[in-house]
């Protein structure tokens, strides 16, 4: 989960060195940032169940495989063609192993520790972004070659973590035993209410990250006034730091307010750049991307334990790639309409439109918590209430039986 984060997130801090040394436009780096999603989507599409039927270790260690030539085409690259080749292979690695991983998450997990599966995935996530940011950060600034060795360095840690999953259990004792087949998700009928809340929660996360990963840097540079790329992504890893803190907050809430919370502080998060950008305050950069930690923390866990908990585990997988799918459609076009806007007319009327945009969408996720989730929120009370009640009558009938 943390590899995967990091993949996506690793060309962060040199972003704004391809615009300086090679003259990429903002557009070229948001559709350099955008391959990826765009690459991921298919693999979701075709491959989604694959790890139902080969396992989450087999699935994961393909995944594994294609970021690492994803990421040495980026160690390796002379132009902005080598980058495009290298973000379609992480899509296509990260769309292989992430929803194995993120479910292998629950099914690995002991009796009765379950839950805390979403805010543990949240958090491992959020440790990718970060060192994505630091390590991103002072390689860029402080070590050779700058515009390689950060990802020589993301090679040696794919290596290494793919060496640790295949000592992972194959299957999962319920896994289905059908041959695999190419096939599109399928989502159960009487789960789809379910998957639409857990989705738009995944794809409010996702937007806030086409914000914050292809323009963050710029956003510290030039409106924040910072001129250091380890501050920089000092200043960044604010977003991974938070991802982390309330990723364990998490832990102690209910779905509903988790999505509730995670929208809302998505809709503020927008604003607080946009307001960065008139005030030209690091202090407000800093807030802002608290706030966008904090409320990315909410949407991907909201999103994540709403499919996790409540999909048939013979779906479970399917579902969760299905949520990635609308999540990364969602940001393989807002990356790049966001990118349109800034070159056109500048930062601070491309953050605003941003603001204005996704903030809509933001809001349509407020209504669904509100709304779609109440059912669930109801249920799962009163199944509480249903165990409290069986564990009463049980202690009753155990106190009359030891009576003298």
């Amino acid at each position: 989960m943390a590899l995967a984060l990091w993949t996506s997130a690793c060309p962060t801090m040199t972003y704004p060195l391809y615009q300086a040394d090679w003259g990429v436009s903002t557009t070229t780096i948001t559709w350099i940032f955008a391959a990826y999603p765009i690459a991921l989507i298919p693999v979701l599409l075709l491959f989604g169940n694959l790890s139902d039927h080969i396992g989450r270790r087999g699935s994961m260690l393909l995944g594994l495989g294609a970021q690492f030539i994803g990421v040495m085409l980026f160690a390796l690259a002379g132009d902005v063609a080598w980058l495009l080749l290298g973000r379609v292979f992480m899509g296509v690695g990260v769309g292989l192993s992430i929803s194995p991983a993120s479910v292998a998450m629950v099914e690995f997990s002991a009796p009765g520790r379950e839950r805390r599966a979403g805010a543990v995935s949240t958090a491992t996530s959020a440790l990718g972004i970060g060192l994505a940011m630091l390590v991103g950060g002072a390689l860029t600034e402080y070590a050779p070659f700058p515009l390689h060795l950060n990802f020589l360095v993301l090679t040696v840690a794919i290596a290494a973590v793919a060496c640790l999953v295949t000592v992972m259990p194959r299957h999962t004792p319920d896994g289905t035993k059908e041959w695999w087949r190419v096939r599109a998700i399928s989502v159960p009928r009487g789960s789809r209410t379910i998957f639409f809340a857990g989705a738009i929660a995944l794809a409010s996360s996702f937007l806030l990250g086409a914000i914050v990963l292809p323009l963050g840097a710029k956003i510290a540079q030039q409106l924040a006034g910072s001129t250091n790329a380890l501050i920089t992504g000092a200043l960044l890893s604010v977003f991974a730091a938070c991802i982390t803190i309330f990723a364990i907050v998490a832990r102690c809430l209910h779905v509903r307010l988790l999505v509730v919370l995670g929208a809302a502080g998505s809709m503020a998060a927008v604003w607080l750049f946009v307001l960065t950008g008139m005030v030209h305050s690091l202090l407000l950069f800093f807030l802002a991307a608290a706030v966008a930690g904090a409320a990315y923390a909410f949407d991907f866990a909201g999103g994540l334990t709403v499919m996790n908990r409540y999909a048939p585990s013979t779906h479970r997988a399917g579902m969760v790639s299905g949520g990635y799918l609308v999540g990364y459609i969602a940001q393989g076009i807002g990356a790049p309409a966001l990118g349109a806007v800034v070159t056109a007319h500048g930062l601070m009327p491309g953050l605003f439109t941003g603001a204005v945009v996704f903030g809509s969408f933001f809001a349509v996720t407020l209504v669904v918590g509100f709304t779609v989730l109440a059912p669930v929120r109801r249920a799962d009370r009163h199944a509480a209430q249903r165990v409290i009640s069986s564990i009463q009558e049980t202690a009753g009938t155990s106190t009359l039986k030891v009576r003298p």
